[in-house]
């Protein structure tokens, strides 16, 4: 039955940025398809272990900063100790800094390609060693609308997350015969903490909504759904795709 496709039942998700979110919504969406969660982050993941054992599933939280270096690596021989393997890794963590291109900093401009570029690839790196062992596993990294737009006052952002699309196809074209699916999701304008500085801009806040065909932000349920079936059997023939979770704002 196609109902078994999307089942998790028995499945490991390492999740990063699990604390709240988007991180959140879609560590809660694998837990509710069967998957037990491990979630990576510097903050606080109580309110997510809280929902996660409520549905009766199995909760790992390990502290980890991905702007640090080995941090990665630390991060897979921990969870692995911990469990014993990974079979789904969601690359979820990131950080965006706004500024005129012309005063942005190089620190900053570090900060971000670090967080939202160099680790997803070593992490992705660390985990796919595991997998290609197991010869099995789901890569879905998180890309954004800026990884098809350039946006305003985010130049770092827009160049890590063109960067995550542009190595979740050269991945999947690597790892797909080794029985490994790397796809990526680019959520839309969400309601997030990433996203407050847009949603209190009235201006901004107003253009944005206009110009989203369902005529409202996302939040970060919506990507419960595209995160389970990337996760799972169902979408066994689907590798290298960035899938637009965005109210329709790529099609307006």
């Amino acid at each position: 039955m196609v109902q078994t496709s999307f089942s998790l039942n028995g499945k490991i998700a390492l999740l990063t940025g699990a604390s709240r979110g988007l991180g959140q919504g879609m560590a809660v969406g694998l837990a509710e398809a069967g998957a037990d969660v491990i979630g990576a982050g510097i903050s606080d993941m109580s309110d997510t272990r809280r929902q996660i054992e409520a549905l009766g599933r199995s909760f790992y939280e390990i502290k980890a900063d991905l702007s640090q270096e080995g941090a990665a690596v630390q991060l897979v021989d921990d969870a692995l100790k911990k469990v014993g393997k990974i079979d789904i890794l969601v690359n979820n963590a990131g950080i965006i800094r706004r500024n005129e291109s012309e005063q942005f900093s190089d620190e900053d401009w570090d900060a971000v390609i670090n967080v939202n570029l160099n680790s997803v690839f070593r992490l992705t790196r660390e985990v796919g060693k595991q997998m290609i062992k197991q010869g099995s596993g789901k890569i879905i990294n998180i890309a954004s609308m800026l990884s098809f737009q350039g946006g305003l006052r985010v130049p770092a952002y827009t160049a890590s997350k063109h960067a995550v699309a542009g190595l979740t196809k050269s991945l999947a074209n690597e790892w797909v015969s080794k029985g490994i699916n790397v796809n990526a999701i680019a959520p839309g304008y969400m309601a997030t903490d990433n996203t407050e500085a847009l949603r209190n801009d009235e201006v901004r806040n107003a253009y944005i909504t206009s110009r989203i065909p369902k005529g409202e932000w996302g939040t970060p349920a919506d990507l419960k759904g595209p995160v389970v079936f990337l996760a799972s059997d169902a979408s066994s023939y689907v590798n290298g795709h960035v899938l637009c979770v965005d109210g329709g704002w790529m099609s307006s």
